[in-house]
Formats: structure tokens, C-alpha cells, sequence
């Protein structure tokens, strides 16, 4: 008994569609995947958050004999820890409210990346250059380590010392355009966003009443900040964007079905 030509092509059709999975269902698990990787990004921003409070209460004076000890290395290791999740969790954050953010959000975001892109370099020269030269260079350990206090170390660094001052304004102006961006996005918290903007305002206040090292504790108000948007991007569920498929007659799956009679 011969089979109906068009019959063989409808069955194929349908064997095709089954094996293929739906449209729908790929991009549900792309928005899911998506969505987890924010929350991800949510943790980063904590550690870096808590980080950025530990370093500064342990960190040791900026002289010469502490540049070999042991809590100076763990303490630069955590910094570059620091400054990779710092910047897994500012894009995290940023991805949340990439359209809410406009123009102001993507300034802050390039800028304050920024900041955690040069800071790193910094932190492993400090980490695993510094401590190899005190003993055959210990001039230049000492204007290096004079950057962070803002005097005038004895040698001239040229560049370095630029963008050791470059990665200040980064600080002070990326941090309040990104907070007052997030503000105004209103998908994270206001608080948590406030604290994270009055960073650069309060480092420049402390810095200019309090001498270093305690104006360290001017870190607090952006290590909270950052550590709270990252706990709101972790304690949110994933979205579930799949759509329920037409149930069985549906005008749907009528019309599908009166379709395929007509082709018989």
C-alpha cells in the first residue's frame, strides 16, 4: 500500500519540530543563565566589599621595613583578590540596570572599572616587585611607597606618579556618578547606593582633616556599599522568562490541527 506523499511530508515535518528543541525554551535558558550570572557577580561585589574594609584595618605602615613581613605580602594578595572581584561585581551591577543607568550609569561603570584595573596593577607590584628591591634599591621602594601618603618621595617616578594620581580621580568621581546613576535606576537599594556615591566626597573630606594612615577609615562608606548592592543582586531569584505552551484545544492548536486536515 503506497503511503500519501503529503502525508510522509507532514510526518517528517513534525519528527523535525519534536527533535528540534523550541525557540522559547533556548531563550529561557539563556535569560536564566544570564541571571545567574549576575547573581554571581552579586558575591564578587560582597567579597570585594568586605575585602576592601579588612585590608584597611590590617594594612601595615607604609615604610620601608614593612614592605618584607608577611602580613604586607597577605595583605596585597588579598588587595589584588579585591580589585578581581571588585570588577566582577561593578559589571555585575551594572548589567542589572544596564537601561535604567543611561549615560551617567555607563560613565560611572567605565570609570570606577577603571580605577580597579590600575589599582590591581598597582597592588602586584607591591605585592611581588616591592619587597625583591629594599635592600638593592631602597630609594626607589620608599618614593614608590610615599605615593600612597601623597608626599614627594626622593626619586622622581615620572608616569607612575600620574597615574597613581589618575586612579584618585577615578576614585573620587566614579564611585559618586555610578551611586547617583543607581539611585536614579531604582532597582538596588537607595541606602546601599548613597553609601557607595558618598565614597569619593567622604575620602576627600578625611583626607583633609585626618593624616595617613587613618584616613584609611574612609573606605568604610564604599565597602559597605559595594557589599550591600552585591548582597541585593545575590538574594534575588532568577527571573523565569519561558512561556507556557498553548494548551490542548486552544485556538492555537485548532487552527494547527485544521491546517494539517487540509493538507491530507
Amino acid at each position: 500500500m503506497k503511503k500519501n506523499p503529503r502525508t510522509s511530508v507532514i510526518d517528517g515535518n513534525k519528527n523535525t519540530h519534536m527533535n528540534q528543541p523550541s525557540e522559547s525554551g533556548l531563550e529561557s535558558k539563556m535569560k536564566v543563565t544570564a541571571s545567574s550570572l549576575i547573581r554571581w557577580a552579586g558575591l564578587s561585589a560582597m567579597l570585594a566589599g568586605f575585602l576592601f574594609i579588612v585590608i584597611q584595618t590590617i594594612h601595615p605602615a607604609d615604610i620601608l621595613s614593612s614592605v618584607i613581613t608577611d602580613r604586607w605580602a597577605i595583605v596585597h594578595y588579598l588587595s589584588i583578590a579585591m580589585c578581581l572581584f571588585g570588577l566582577l561585581g561593578i559589571t555585575g551591577i551594572y548589567a542589572r540596570q544596564v537601561e535604567e543607568a543611561g549615560w551617567l550609569g555607563l560613565a560611572g561603570y567605565l570609570m570606577f572599572s577603571l580605577f580597579y584595573a590600575l589599582t590591581m596593577g598597582f597592588q602586584f607590584t607591591e605585592a611581588f616587585i616591592s619587597p625583591l628591591l629594599p635592600t638593592e634599591a631602597p630609594k626607589l621602594v620608599e618614593s614608590f611607597l610615599a605615593l600612597a601618603s601623597g608626599s614627594a618621595g626622593e626619586m622622581n617616578l615620572g608616569a607612575v606618579a600620574a597615574v597613581y594620581s589618575l586612579v584618585g580621580v577615578l576614585y573620587m568621581l566614579g564611585g559618586p556618578l555610578f551611586g547617583i546613576a543607581t539611585i536614579r535606576a531604582s532597582i538596588l537599594p537607595r541606602w546601599a547606593a548613597i553609601l557607595f556615591a558618598s565614597a569619593g566626597p567622604v575620602s576627600a573630606l578625611v583626607v583633609s582633616l585626618i593624616p595617613h594612615p587613618l584616613d584609611r577609615i574612609a573606605a568604610v562608606p564604599l565597602g559597605v556599599g559595594l557589599a550591600w548592592l552585591g548582597y541585593a543582586l545575590w538574594s534575588e531569584r532568577p527571573e523565569k522568562h519561558s512561556k507556557p505552551l498553548p494548551a490542548k484545544g486552544s485556538p492555537q492548536t485548532q487552527g494547527a490541527e485544521n491546517e494539517s486536515e487540509n493538507l491530507r
